[in-house]
């Protein structure tokens, strides 16, 4: 079925951003190549065994203790450590990220229809607002109204509610489009439907 057939009884649609607009691993990679240019120039250390040791372990067992597992690995100081979460927050990527590109047409075509985009995202407020700032949007960014879901102290159903409350809508003229059983089970405590960001694919 063709995507659109999900929102065509629907007035908004509300989406989060790590894997559902874009994948998370384009931005983490360039964080972690971004750390190992540093401490080359700080600690003379070569970036690229750095660089191929994070995107090897990051993708084996994702981000837990990543930032260790390299320190131990290079000896590299802990006092850096701190460095790597900022890195996380303000990174000024060498390459814009990129919406998946059946995404990035599906939400043209939202956009065409007059339906409203909503995005509703979790984790450190500073990092996905600094992701959001440097996705190339192709001219969607003004049709976007987005929520951080820590910053505001809220649960993401509520933040929904919200949302549907302030523009006089039901469940049922509503989306969510995530990508894990938190965002289906937050979705569920309203009413609202909700399809994984991989059915926009097929």
């Amino acid at each position: 079925m063709d995507a659109y057939q999900y929102v065509k009884d629907k007035q908004i649609v509300i989406f989060e951003l790590d894997d559902v607009l874009f994948p998370e691993k384009d931005y983490l990679l360039q964080v972690y190549y971004l750390f190992a240019q540093f401490i080359e120039y700080t600690e003379q250390k070569s970036a690229q065994p750095i660089i191929e040791f994070m995107r090897a372990a990051y993708e084996s067992n994702g981000t837990e203790k990543l930032f260790e597992k390299t320190a131990d690995q290079f000896a590299i100081d802990m006092k850096y450590k701190h460095n790597f979460d900022l890195l996380h927050q303000n990174a000024r990527l060498p390459l814009k990220l990129l919406l998946y590109k059946n995404m990035l047409e599906f939400m043209q075509e939202l956009v065409v229809d007059r339906k409203q985009i909503f995005i509703v995202t979790a984790s450190n407020p500073e990092q996905q607002l600094n992701k959001v700032k440097q996705t190339e949007w192709n001219g969607l960014e003004q049709y976007l109204t987005v929520y951080f879901v820590e910053e505001l102290g809220l649960t993401k159903a509520e933040i929904f509610q919200n949302i549907l409350n302030s523009n006089n809508l039901s469940p049922n003229q509503a989306l969510v489009v995530g990508a894990n059983k938190f965002d289906e089970q937050q979705s569920k405590l309203i009413n609202l439907p909700y399809i994984v960001s991989l059915e926009i694919y097929r």
